[in-house]
C-alpha cells in the first residue's frame, strides 16, 4: 500500500470514535496490551507522561512537549485528534512521523493487528509507543483520546499523570455527573506515580484524593503561576500553563524559566499546536478554537467578549451526540449565524442545528459545507466585525 491507500484503509475500515461515534468505543483495553504484546511491549522501553482531562489536555500536552525540546530532550508527542494531516499525532520534537514510518507500520502489523480486531485508535496509539521506542525517545507526553481508564493509552507506567480538569463531555460513555466522569479519568492514576490535578473542583477532588491514597501515589494541584506567554496570552490557557509548571517542578529534570518562556513562545513551531484561539485574518479580525464542549464554549465565549468589535459572524456546527440544547443556551445571541455541518458521519446536520438554534434566538442560515459557510461570513463581515469559527473540532479542521 502507498501511503493514500494506508490511510484510507486506517480512516475507512477501522472503527474511528471521532467519525462514527459510541460505536467505536471499546470497553476494556484487551485489544493495545495483545498488539503492544505483538510488538514487544515498546511502551515499556521509555518514559513517559500520561495527561488526560476534558478540556485542555492537548494544549498542556504541547506545552510540556515544548518546554521539554527547548530543555534539549528528545521529546515524543501523542495527541487526538488530528485537523489536517494523520501524522499530527505522533511528533518527535518538532517533525511528524514519515509517510513512510506510517505505510511501514499498517503494512508489517495488518495481519495480525486484523485478527484481534483494532480500532483505529488503537492502531494509532500502538504505532506511536512503537515508533517512540524505536526512535530511543528520551521522554513522551501521552494524551488520552477519552476517558482514561478504560482508554488505550491507559497501559503505560508514566514518571507522573495529569488531570488538567472535569467537565461534560461523552456524558454517555463516561457518565453524567463530574463525580462519575471523574472516577473515568482517574483511571489514569498508578501505583506509586505522582499525579497533578490542574483544577481543584469541589465536586472531584475528595475523588482524586482517595484514589491517589488507595495507589500511594502523591497527589498535588496546580498553583496560579500567573505565567503568560506572547503566543500563549489569553485566559483560558493560563490553567494550562499552571498545570503545565507544576509537572515540570514535579518531574525535576533541569529545565528552568528560559526554557519554559522559550518553550512556550515557541509551541507553533516546536510541537504544531493548531486550533486553539488561532488568528487566521486580521481585517477582519477572524479567530477559530476546537472548544467543542459546555467548558470549551464558556472559555470561547469569555475571550469573545474581551475583544472590541462591530459585529460577531459566527460559523458554527456541531456533532450529533453531543448536549446541544446546552451548548446553544450559551451562545450569544446578538450575532449572525452560519449553520454548518463537518463532513463526518457524527456531524449535526446544518439544517436541524439552524432549526434547534431558533429555539434559542440564534438567527443566522445554513449552508451545504463548512466551506461554504466560511467563504459566506467573509463576504459578510466588515473590517472591523469579527468572525468566529468552532462548535467542533472538525469544523475547524476544514478552515485551516
Amino acid at each position: 500500500m502507498n501511503y493514500k491507500d494506508t490511510l484510507n484503509y486506517l480512516f475507512s475500515q477501522l472503527p474511528m470514535y471521532q467519525r462514527t461515534g459510541a460505536a467505536a468505543y471499546k470497553k476494556d483495553i484487551g485489544n493495545i496490551v495483545q498488539a503492544c504484546e505483538i510488538l514487544d511491549n515498546p511502551h515499556e522501553k521509555f518514559k513517559s507522561i500520561h495527561i488526560a482531562g476534558t478540556n485542555g489536555k492537548g494544549s498542556t500536552a504541547h506545552m510540556i512537549a515544548s518546554v521539554l525540546q527547548e530543555a534539549g530532550f528528545k521529546t515524543g508527542l501523542y495527541t487526538s485528534p488530528h485537523l489536517k494531516d494523520f501524522r499530527e499525532r505522533i511528533r518527535i520534537n518538532e517533525r511528524m512521523i514519515s509517510k513512510k514510518e506510517v505505510i511501514d507500520f499498517v503494512n508489517e502489523n495488518k495481519i495480525e493487528f486484523e485478527k484481534i480486531k483494532m480500532s483505529f485508535f488503537e492502531y494509532t496509539v500502538a504505532m506511536a509507543f512503537n515508533y517512540f521506542s524505536k526512535s530511543n525517545v528520551d521522554i513522551a507526553i501521552i494524551e488520552t483520546g477519552l476517558g482514561g481508564r478504560l482508554d488505550s493509552t491507559n497501559i503505560i507506567r508514566p514518571e507522573l499523570s495529569i488531570i488538567t480538569n472535569i467537565g461534560f463531555d461523552h456524558t454517555n460513555l463516561l457518565g453524567n455527573t463530574l463525580e462519575e466522569i471523574a472516577k473515568e479519568k482517574a483511571g489514569i492514576i498508578k501505583e506509586k506515580t505522582p499525579v497533578i490535578i490542574g483544577r481543584r473542583q469541589e465536586e472531584t477532588k475528595n475523588i482524586f484524593k482517595k484514589i491517589a491514597n488507595k495507589k500511594n501515589s502523591s497527589i498535588y494541584f496546580a498553583q496560579n503561576k500567573n505565567y503568560l506567554s506572547n503566543n500563549l496570552s489569553i485566559n483560558y490557557q493560563t490553567e494550562n500553563i499552571n498545570t503545565m509548571i507544576a509537572a515540570l517542578e514535579i518531574l525535576n529534570w533541569k529545565i528552568d524559566n528560559h526554557h519554559i518562556s522559550e518553550g512556550l513562545n515557541n509551541i507553533h513551531k516546536n510541537t504544531g499546536l493548531q486550533g486553539r484561539w488561532q488568528t487566521l485574518g486580521k481585517s477582519p479580525l477572524t479567530i477559530c478554537d476546537t472548544g467543542h464542549n459546555i467548558d470549551g464554549i464558556k472559555n470561547v465565549i469569555q475571550e469573545i467578549n474581551n475583544i472590541t468589535f462591530n459585529k460577531l459572524h459566527f460559523v458554527f456546527g456541531t456533532v450529533n451526540d453531543k448536549d446541544t440544547n446546552k451548548i446553544l443556551a450559551l451562545l450569544p445571541k446578538e450575532a449572525k449565524y452560519y449553520f454548518c455541518a463537518a463532513k463526518i458521519d457524527r456531524a449535526l446536520d446544518a439544517t436541524e442545528l439552524k432549526n434547534k438554534s431558533a429555539e434559542f434566538n440564534l438567527k443566522g442560515d445554513s449552508f451545504n459545507s463548512v466551506k461554504e459557510a466560511y467563504q459566506e461570513s467573509i463576504s459578510q463581515a466588515e473590517q472591523d466585525d469579527l468572525i468566529f469559527i468552532g462548535g467542533s473540532t472538525f469544523v475547524v479542521a476544514e478552515v485551516l
